[in-house]
């Protein structure tokens, strides 16, 4: 029987459309992002699934519709990973399931459709269709062949059989019809390659936000360099947060990477900083446009601000321990968790996904997150990513990743990475206070002002000429 269909049911992504159409490319990618947002996101890969169960491809011939034992073999490999997304999704505390295949006939999606109706889950479908030869021929060439299929196989013989393939599914393939047939159903249609778009009957915000996602990435070549600020005043002193200038140390990185953003000779790069000093200081040596994001401003350590760790030990204690036991959740008062700095991120690498060549000049704990994305790095990685001063990480988009560079300068630098600490690696404790506003530690100090801090937004009432409010109210009525 099929339970209530809840606001948060889990979903089950269906990949639709011929080979070499860039499924698990858009399937993989996708994965990365929600598992990044926080959404527990797994791909289930039939094609893995063949791979396991037919040890050694031969040819084709394995695809032809007529070929009746293959297709035994094929139809019991589905249900195999459709047990799985089962239990993903029931048991292992999933919420996304993207079962990627190419579910081309209408019997196979009407399969899918029946097994999600009797286990409560949403579905919704994503078609790639692409009917430009070159860009085909282009993905074959740079993922297909490089398949364990063709392990043993020159390329072109490998290319002749990959097209037969596609020719197998082609004449029973069943494009989505959301005009008639499938118009009841939930889905987006990515026609070549982005250039349009069809989406129908989207069903919650999660179906929304994967649709806005596709809708934003491209697959042109480009490059992203990822690099904080040069060396701070503050890192001089062990100090976190805060707004202070670059050290002298910090002005010749600024210079150096000048000098290496001109020998990597890129058109038309553009270069995004923090609206915090110590970024845009460096931004200015490069003697390029540059374009300043709030969003990059780095972590709000809250009561923390402008203290070192030794004063964060002695003064908040409690604080202290807490933050070391789960680092990515952990709030400072007052302030942010690297989970909100995701959240805040979030317009960031929807840009970034836009774009082509650009730099990225920001922070530590910023930089940890947009590298996590990147690299497809768990929450529980994210907060240890080693993100050292005065060295650029070059990233390269490559079919099913990001290729990346640690490229040092060559000028010193403090260092500011801490290791996760001992304790923190033998897991939950009870002192863990997840993302409670009100600290647990010695009653809240006031907090050191901060750019756009929240007493700028409060109205206050307009004086008589010469009178000045004597201060603003910091409590609001009703709280």
């Amino acid at each position: 029987a099929c339970g209530p269909q809840l606001a948060n049911s889990p979903t089950v992504i269906v990949m639709v459309g011929l080979p070499a159409r860039g499924k698990t490319y858009i399937s993989k990618k996708l994965t990365r992002y929600l598992n990044w947002i926080g959404v527990p996101t797994k791909v289930f890969n039939v094609g893995e699934y063949r791979r396991e169960a037919v040890k050694h491809y031969s040819s084709y011939d394995f695809f032809r519709p007529d070929n009746e034992e293959a297709m035994k073999v094929r139809r019991q490999c589905a249900l195999a990973a459709l047990r799985d997304v089962k239990l993903y999704l029931t048991e292992e505390a999933g919420q996304i399931a993207v079962f990627d295949a190419t579910n081309t006939t209408r019997e196979r999606r009407g399969m899918i459709l029946n097994f999600a109706k009797e286990n409560g889950f949403k579905v919704f479908f994503i078609e790639s269709v692409c009917n430009d030869p070159t860009v085909v021929a282009t993905n074959v060439m740079e993922v297909k062949l490089s398949s364990p299929d063709y392990r043993d196989c020159n390329s072109t013989d490998a290319m002749e059989d990959f097209m037969k393939r596609i020719n197998c599914y082609q004449a029973s393939y069943q494009p989505l019809d959301p005009d008639d047939y499938d118009r009841e159903l939930s889905l987006i249609k990515v026609i070549d390659v982005g250039r349009r778009f069809l989406v129908n009957r989207v069903q919650d915000h999660i179906q929304s936000r994967i649709v806005y996602y596709l809708m934003n990435i491209h697959v042109q070549p480009r490059t992203i360099y990822l690099c904080r600020h040069g060396e701070s005043e503050f890192n001089l002193k062990g100090k976190i947060g805060g707004d202070s200038g670059l050290s002298n140390r910090g002005k010749k990185f600024a210079l150096a990477l000048n000098k290496f953003v001109g020998e990597q000779n890129l058109k038309d790069l553009k270069v995004w900083t923090s609206q915090l000093k110590r970024t845009i200081q460096t931004a200015e040596a490069l003697q390029l446009p540059y374009e300043q994001w709030k969003a990059l401003n780095e972590i709000d350590a809250g009561v923390c601000e402008e203290m070192t760790y030794e004063e964060i030990r002695e003064q908040h204690p409690e604080e202290f321990a807490l933050r070391d036991q789960d680092k990515y959740y952990y709030r400072y008062p007052s302030g942010e968790s690297y989970q909100d700095l995701v959240q805040r991120l979030e317009p960031v690498i929807m840009e970034l996904e836009r774009q082509e060549n650009v730099l990225v000049i920001c922070h530590q704990a910023v930089m940890r997150c947009l590298l996590a994305y990147f690299l497809d790095k768990s929450a529980d990685e994210m907060p240890y990513l080693k993100c050292p001063l005065h060295t650029v990480l070059k990233l390269t988009p490559m079919a099913y990743g990001c290729r990346v560079e640690s490229i040092s300068l060559n000028i010193e630098a403090v260092n500011t990475h801490r290791e996760r600490p001992e304790e923190a690696k033998k897991g939950p404790n009870p002192l863990m206070r997840r993302n409670s506003v009100t600290p647990l530690a010695s009653p809240e100090p006031t907090k050191k002002p901060r750019i756009n801090s929240f007493e700028e937004h409060v109205a206050v009432p307009s004086a008589l000429p010469g009178c000045v409010p004597q201060e603003v109210p910091t409590q609001l009525p009703g709280q």
